[in-house]
C-alpha cells in the first residue's frame, strides 16, 4: 500500500502544480535558512579531537592583579587568566608532572625561499614542545617531530605545514634540507600532512577559526632568537626593566599550556601539583589573588571561551522561528489543497476506505512535499553558506560546508516538519462526511 500511496501522492502534486510549488518553496525557504545557521553552529561547537578530548586539559593559574579580577563574572568565581606568563609556562614544563605536556606561543618571521627569484614572505610560527604533535594527533607527510633533547638543546629544527612545504620546496620531501627564517638557518625534520582542527581549540584566544600556524619550532627558541609576540598579550603591571628579557620575566601573559592526563586520578594529582606550585610562588611574593587554578578539557574550554558566538546562536533560533512561519503557511496551503479534494475523499469513504487509510495517504503526500522542499532547501542552504563565506572570508571557510550529517538532518527536518504541518489538514480531510459530498455531485 505504501508504494500505491506514493503514486497517489505524486499524482496529486502534479495535478495542482501551483499550489504544490508554493508548499515546496515555503518548506524550502524555512529549511534553507535553518540548515545554514545550524551548520555554522554545529561546526563551531563540534568536538575537534573526539579521540582524546576528555584527556587533554588546558592549564590556568590566577597570577593576575590583586585588586581586579582578570574577567568579571557576577554569577560565579571570576575565571583565571586565559593564558600564562613565560615564567609559569617554563616552570610547569620543567616540572614534567603530566603524562604529556606542551607550553606554546604564537610568533612569526620572514621566510627566505631557496629560489633566488622568489620574494621573501612572512609566515606564522607555533613555538611548542615535542609532545605537541602526538598530543594533538598531528599527521605527517614526511619525517616526524623533533625529540625532547631538541627542546632542551634549543636546536634549530622546524616542522613545516604542508602548505609552506609546497610553497618553498615544491611539495618534495624536504626532510634534512635547510630552511631560512628570521635570518637563521633551520633544518627541516618533518612536514605535516593536511591538518586543520575546527575549531582551533589549542589556541582559541588567537583565533578559534584561524588557519593553523605554518612553521613549528622548539619553544625555547622564543628566548634564544628573541622572536616577536603574536596574538593576545595582556599585562596587569608594567615589566620591570626594558627589552625582551624584561618582558619574559614580567607578569604579562602570552603563552598557552596543555597537558594530557589519561585518568581522573591523573587530573586530580596534577591539580594538586598546581595548587602546591602556586603556594610556593605566593611565598616568593607572587600570585596575590586567592587560589583559583583550573584544568578544563577540550569541550569545557571551548564552552567557557564562548567559541559559539551568542549572535550565531540567536540567528539559529530566529531561523527556527522563520521555519515555523513557513510551516504555518504550509498548513494553510494544505488545508486549501485537501479541501479541494473533498469530493474525491467522500467517494473513497463511500466505497469503503477507512479514515486510517485516508490519513496514511494524505500524510504520505505531505511527507513527499516535505522531501521535495528539503531537496530544494539544501540548494538554498548551499547558497546561504556561500554567502557566509563571502561575507566573513577565509577564516570561516571550514564552517560553511554541508557534510553528510547536515544533509541527512535537512531532509529529516523537512519531512518531519511537513508531516507535523499536515496533521491538522489531514484530520480535517478524513472527517469529511461522504454523504454530503456525494449529494453535491
Amino acid at each position: 500500500m505504501f508504494t500505491y500511496y506514493l503514486k497517489l501522492a505524486f499524482k496529486s502534486i502534479k495535478r495542482n502544480p501551483i499550489l504544490s510549488t508554493l508548499m515546496v518553496m515555503a518548506i524550502a525557504l524555512g529549511i534553507g535558512a535553518s540548515i545554514t545557521t545550524i551548520t555554522v553552529n554545529y561546526l563551531m561547537s563540534a568536538d575537534p579531537i573526539p579521540q582524546k578530548s576528555q584527556q587533554l586539559f588546558y592549564v590556568q593559574v590566577d597570577s593576575w592583579d590583586p585588586n581586579e579580577a582578570y574577567s568579571d563574572n557576577s554569577d560565579e568565581v571570576a575565571p583565571p587568566p586565559s593564558q600564562l606568563t613565560y615564567t609559569e609556562a617554563t616552570n610547569l614544563m620543567a616540572a614534567k608532572r603530566a603524562y604529556k605536556q606542551t607550553a606554546m606561543a604564537k610568533s612569526g618571521g620572514i621566510i627566505e625561499p631557496q629560489d633566488q627569484d622568489a620574494k621573501p614572505f612572512e609566515a606564522s610560527i607555533r613555538l611548542t614542545f615535542a609532545d605537541f604533535f602526538s598530543m594533538f594527533n598531528v599527521p605527517f607527510q614526511y619525517g616526524n617531530s623533533w625529540d625532547e633533547q631538541s627542546d632542551i638543546n634549543r636546536d634549530l629544527v622546524v616542522v613545516l605545514s604542508k602548505n609552506i612545504n609546497d610553497k618553498v620546496f615544491g611539495g618534495e620531501n624536504s626532510v634534512g634540507k635547510n630552511f631560512i627564517m628570521s635570518g637563521k638557518t633551520f633544518r627541516v625534520i618533518g612536514v605535516m600532512d593536511n591538518w586543520q582542527p575546527v575549531p582551533k581549540f589549542y589556541d582559541i584566544g588567537n583565533g578559534a577559526f584561524d588557519l593553523p600556524e605554518e612553521v613549528y619550532m622548539p619553544f625555547y627558541l622564543k628566548e634564544e632568537l628573541e622572536l616577536p609576540n603574536w596574538g593576545n598579550v595582556n599585562c596587569w603591571k608594567t615589566p620591570e626593566g626594558e627589552g625582551f628579557k624584561a618582558f619574559l620575566r614580567s607578569e604579562c601573559i602570552n603563552f598557552q599550556m596543555w597537558v594530557e592526563l589519561p585518568t581522573l586520578g591523573d587530573k586530580a594529582d596534577y591539580l594538586s601539583f598546581l595548587n602546591n606550585y602556586v603556594a610556593e610562588q605566593k611565598e616568593l611574593g607572587r600570585f596575590p589573588r586567592p587560589l583559583n587554578n583550573r584544568l578544563s578539557d577540550v569541550m569545557t574550554w571551548m564552552e567557557s571561551q564562548q567559541v559559539v558566538d551568542r549572535d550565531a546562536k540567536l540567528m539559529m533560533w530566529l531561523s527556527f522561528m522563520f521555519l515555523l512561519v513557513c510551516l504555518l503557511n504550509t498548513i494553510g496551503l494544505l488545508l486549501a489543497k485537501f479541501s479541494g479534494k473533498a469530493a474525491e475523499i467522500g467517494l473513497r469513504r463511500a466505497v469503503g476506505a477507512s479514515k486510517a487509510e485516508l490519513f496514511k495517504q494524505h500524510i504520505i503526500e505531505a511527507a513527499c512535499i516535505g522531501l521535495l522542499g528539503g531537496i530544494v532547501g539544501l540548494g538554498l542552504a548551499f547558497l546561504g553558506l556561500q554567502g557566509v563565506k563571502s561575507l566573513y572570508g577565509d577564516f570561516i571557510d571550514n564552517l560553511a560546508t554541508l557534510d553528510t550529517t547536515m544533509v541527512i538532518l535537512a531532509l529529516l527536518l523537512a519531512v518531519v516538519s511537513s508531516v507535523l504541518a499536515g496533521l491538522y489538514p489531514t484530520w480535517r480531510a478524513c472527517n469529511i462526511a461522504p454523504a454530503s459530498q456525494l449529494k453535491s455531485q
